[in-house]
């Protein structure tokens, strides 16, 4: 006789203590491999495929598409053993993980559909037929092919607001359907259309706004930014800066051959040497001993703007790193960070973030601090302006670098030479050199 067996929400690790149900990717009665993905959920760090630590055929899902769940909370059931194991083979063990949710397996099995799976204690739970879980995360077909949308969330904000994909027009790349898409014509729907000849009528605040849950990655930024300004006691200082020498270091080293070096990682190892330079600024405070930790290894957070909301992804030992080194891990990180693949870990543990702003045609920013953090530099947009360079007004390509940081960490004398040693590396490049 098939034993069932309970799998519960595991510890994704990083203190997160719930995840939201963003995809099922199997039915009740499918037949699942150890260690296969059953389920995709969205923490508060990233998005997770959640791998079952059991062979055998699903009796029961707990939770819809959306459903918030506690870490601990029953997922889903398995039945094990006979008649389970004639149809998997006998691989019905469990995988023996030490941390379960995180399996061992290369390639899944495919997942098979049986007939019926025997009751256990009544735990069979049939899916309702009125939304099967495989029509919700399908895309929906046209004639002329499928709607372009990837996201599951943008897929779900949608479903839940009676919107048709079929009739927007998707704003990014090749026509992608984005969530500001959404949400737009979430807008346009909630406007009501003006009616003639009939009196103005007041309309409360919220009567026709658009309420959307601060939860996910939207709701942990909100509660860390909320966090900094409260705790942190924040300064700015800024400086023009002309980049015109350090683009064509950049330039030079592109042409002698090899992998491309990229702006921000030049950039990072700017930011590194100099907090070599002021080592107070690599830190944090300790409130309950009142003290400043300094730390001897640079973790550089960059941020990143994704479909999801904000993530600061974190270059681990960036101080040991070089320009190509950098270059290649802030690739990796960034398309994980848009396809939303970011693990907990690649996503904690900063000591430094860098700022780049510059990428939304912006020069100039007073960002908020990622607590426990103690410093973020900031970098514009690089322009031709008008600059005296040799006694002679000529056109430069000139950024504004900005710089804040944590007052009870350093006053404004350590603050403005960390960030005149950043400028002074970006208009003689060769400054930098001293450093290595």
């Amino acid at each position: 006789m098939a034993q069932v067996l309970e799998f519960k929400l595991p510890d994704l690790g990083e203190g997160l203590t719930e995840a939201e149900i963003v995809r099922w990717l199997v039915q009740v009665g499918d037949v699942v491999a150890i260690d296969q993905p059953v389920v995709e959920v969205e923490t508060a760090k990233a998005m997770v495929e959640v791998p079952c630590p059991y062979g055998g055929v699903v009796t029961a899902r707990f939770g819809e598409e959306g459903t918030e769940l506690p870490v601990g909370a029953p997922l889903l059931t398995v039945a094990v053993g006979p008649p389970a194991s004639q149809v998997t083979g006998g691989d019905t063990e469990g995988s023996g993980n030490v941390l379960v949710g995180y399996g061992t397996s290369e390639a899944p099995a495919r997942r098979r559909r049986v007939r019926s799976a025997a009751p256990a204690n009544g735990t069979v739970k049939e899916p309702a037929p009125a939304s099967p879980a495989p029509a919700v995360a399908a895309a929906p077909v046209l004639a002329e092919g499928p709607v372009p949308v990837i996201s599951p969330l943008v897929r779900r904000l949608a479903r839940d607001n009676d919107i048709d994909l079929r009739q927007l027009a998707g704003s990014g790349p090749d026509g992608l359907i984005l969530r500001a898409d959404v949400e737009g014509a979430l807008r346009a729907k909630a406007t009501p259309a003006p009616v003639a000849a009939e009196p103005a009528v007041p309309v409360s605040p919220d009567r026709n706004g658009i309420r959307i849950p601060l939860k996910g990655v939207r709701g942990a930024v909100a509660d860390k930014l909320s966090r900094s300004r409260r705790e942190i006691p924040d300064a700015t200082c800024w400086v023009d800066a002309d980049a015109t020498e350090l683009m064509r270091a950049r330039a030079a080293m592109n042409a002698a051959g090899g992998p491309k070096i990229s702006l921000l990682a030049l950039f990072a190892r700017i930011t590194t040497a100099a907090l070599a330079r002021f080592p107070e600024l690599n830190s944090y405070i300790d409130t309950g001993a009142r003290e400043v930790v300094q730390l001897d290894h640079v973790h550089l957070g960059f941020a990143a703007q994704t479909e999801r909301g904000l993530v600061v992804p974190v270059v681990r030992d960036a101080h040991a790193r070089d320009a190509e080194s950098l270059t290649a891990e802030f690739a990796r990180l960034t398309e994980s960070a848009r396809a939303g693949t970011l693990t907990p870990g690649e996503l904690t543990g900063g000591t430094f973030t860098l700022n780049n702003y510059g990428v939304f045609g912006v020069d100039g920013s007073t960002p908020i601090i990622n607590h426990p953090e103690a410093a973020m530099l900031g970098v514009g947009r690089i322009v031709p302006k008008p600059w005296v360079h040799e006694g002679e007004l000529a056109v430069r390509q000139v950024v504004q670098l900005s710089f804040t940081f944590d007052h009870r960490v350093c006053d404004g004398g350590t603050a403005g030479g960390f960030l005149r040693y950043v400028a002074d590396c970006v208009e003689h490049p060769a400054v930098l050199l001293r450093t290595l």
